[in-house]
């Protein structure tokens, strides 16, 4: 569940969903932060389904936000200008358009486990959040999430088998109901040092200071 450790690293869990606008916001916060502080993170990535029931054809972005939130079309176009702006000063492109929409992200998730059996975790969960958000890619689809694999260097064809034969589903699941039980709820959420539960995407500022301090603990 991680990428190969730095030497004297802070450990920083990171429970998050590809398709989870808050997420790579929230890590792009804490790169900022961590790029300010010069602490050395070691990310372990976990997975969790902000839709665990949503079907293999999903559904327009739109449509889901109003039926589960009640999201009126002023409101949804105010939460994309917000999140485009914010975005884009942290370097990620976000693409809305009126045909995004909210898939399935098991098999996502799937694929990042595998990848972390390569040491590429990050590599991997970074590439589903540009896919999704900035490309439109389907990160439900099969052909979709190999070709992900081969384009980051990975062996496409592996991705796919483990995909198709549902190789490390039993894995995602054991890790996904472990943090439900431990109280997760939403994301991101990110556990520093094993210890010290931080959820929401918190700010550069924030999260320099929090590295600051849980690092200092750590090294008592």
């Amino acid at each position: 569940m991680s990428d190969p450790a730095p030497e004297n690293p802070l450990r920083i869990d990171i429970v998050s969903d590809v398709v989870c606008p808050w997420c790579i916001i929230g890590y792009r916060q804490l790169s900022q932060a961590i790029a300010a502080t010069g602490i050395t993170p070691q990310f372990l990535w976990h997975p969790f389904e902000l839709n665990p029931q949503m079907p293999p054809e999903g559904q327009n972005l739109r449509e889901h936000l109003a039926e589960k939130y009640g999201t009126t079309r002023d409101d949804s176009d105010r939460a994309r200008a917000r999140l485009s702006e914010l975005g884009a000063s942290l370097g990620f492109t976000f693409n809305f358009t009126d045909d995004s929409r909210m898939v399935n992200t098991f098999r996502a998730h799937q694929l990042i486990e595998w990848a972390e059996a390569q040491g590429r975790q990050t590599d991997m969960k970074l590439a589903l959040f540009k896919a999704h958000f900035t490309d439109g890619r389907d990160v439900s689809d099969i052909g979709t999430l190999a070709a992900i694999a081969g384009e980051l260097g990975l062996d496409a064809a592996d991705a796919r088998a483990a995909l198709e034969t549902g190789r490390f589903a039993p894995e995602v699941r054991t890790i996904q109901r472990f943090w439900i039980d431990k109280g997760v709820r939403g994301v991101p959420a990110m556990v520093f040092d094993l210890t010290h539960l931080v959820t929401g995407a918190q700010g550069a500022d924030t999260y320099a200071q929090l590295l600051t301090r849980f690092s200092a603990q750590g090294a008592v």
